[in-house]
């Protein structure tokens, strides 16, 4: 569990994260409504060097952005895992890009095998926990750096 304090300490894990992303890097972003989710993705967006305003695709589904690596902002909200499918997503997933999706567990059966997912519970004011679990490499070996420097408990 990565415990923020702030923004700044939501800020300090977007920024570490978007250091390690690689062209298809997949982080699944899950909490509820109001969590951060779109918070956090803009933080991840601002230290990919991205130079565009990001905001949330809830009616859009995707939008894309330039910046170290391609970004690629999903929002599956209001999608059904049929729309998902026929959407052609792993197009995405296995490109030359970054790709965050929010709300990720609705199309948890098309995403794929390595993936890092993070889920973000509110706390008061700006306050965050995240439960951050990878599967697969990189998101594993980012995970352990992370423990070992202490961001994240044991």
């Amino acid at each position: 569990m990565y415990e923020a304090k702030d923004l700044q300490g939501t800020e300090e894990l977007a920024a570490y994260l978007a250091a390690q992303a690689l062209p298809g890097t997949v982080i699944a972003l899950d909490g509820d409504l109001g969590a951060g989710k779109t918070a956090f993705s803009q933080l991840f967006a601002k230290h990919l060097e991205v130079r565009d305003t990001v905001n949330s695709p809830t009616f859009t589904l995707i939008k894309e952005y330039e910046g170290r690596l391609p970004f690629y902002h999903m929002d599956v909200y209001r999608l059904t895992l049929e729309e998902a499918e026929d959407l052609g997503l792993d197009e995405y997933f296995y490109g030359n890009g970054v790709t965050l999706v929010e709300w990720a567990s609705i199309i948890e059966d098309i995403l794929p095998e390595q993936i890092l997912h993070i889920y973000i519970e509110a706390g008061a004011g700006t306050e965050r926990k995240m439960r951050l679990s990878g599967q697969g490499e990189p998101y594993e070996q980012w995970i352990m750096t992370l423990k070992q420097n202490g961001a994240v408990p044991k």
